[in-house]
């Protein structure tokens, strides 16, 4: 094969492979699982992300859709349910809606808009439900809440903790701790 032809079939290679490459996830992609998988005693699955309060009331709905947010945060109920419940005890999250913490301001200009502003004005709010069942099958508790923190500027957090989702999941850890007060971790 001659270098004339080669080498433009190669930049095509590459071009095609960086695009695929630097594709970003999209919450709302309708090919993407509801669920975490089955694993252990904490299943969290969750709605469409495309009707979550985050993006239908976004000021920058295509940013809000933007990484894997909703996976975090159920990947992060699982790990922190599973230290709270008893041998034999089955917890079943789902979650319903969630507004994560700031919202974008495009009035700051076509630089900032994908900017993710975190103020006292937007505390991060979440709905879901819960099924507690016990190692004999019967249901323990259950329920809906909607979870909120309006003081989550105001609440210490560490230093340095640049999570994204920090705020998020502080509110996920005040409703195990008030929810499952008995289990110790």
């Amino acid at each position: 094969m001659s270098t004339r032809f080669f080498i433009p079939l190669l930049l095509a290679g590459l071009l095609g492979a960086g695009q695929s490459a630097a594709r970003v996830s999209d919450v709302t992609d309708p090919g993407l699982p509801r669920q975490l998988p089955e694993a252990g005693p904490v299943d969290v699955q969750w709605d469409d992300p495309g009707k979550f309060t985050d993006i239908t009331h976004s000021r920058n709905r295509w940013e809000a859709r933007r990484g894997d947010w909703v996976r975090q945060i159920a990947q992060y109920i699982r790990s922190r349910a599973e230290k709270r419940l008893a041998p034999g005890e089955r917890l079943e999250v789902t979650l319903h809606d969630i507004r994560r913490a700031g919202d974008y301001e495009p009035w700051h200009g076509p630089r900032d808009d994908s900017i993710r502003y975190v103020r006292d004005i937007y505390p991060p709010r979440m709905t879901l439900s819960f099924q507690l069942t016990g190692s004999d099958g019967r249901v323990i508790a259950q329920g809906e809440r909607k979870l909120t923190d309006l003081a989550f500027m105001t609440n210490t957090a560490l230093p340095g903790n640049t999570d994204a989702l920090r705020y998020e999941k502080r509110l996920v850890d005040d409703w195990l701790r008030k929810e499952f007060k008995s289990a110790a971790i």
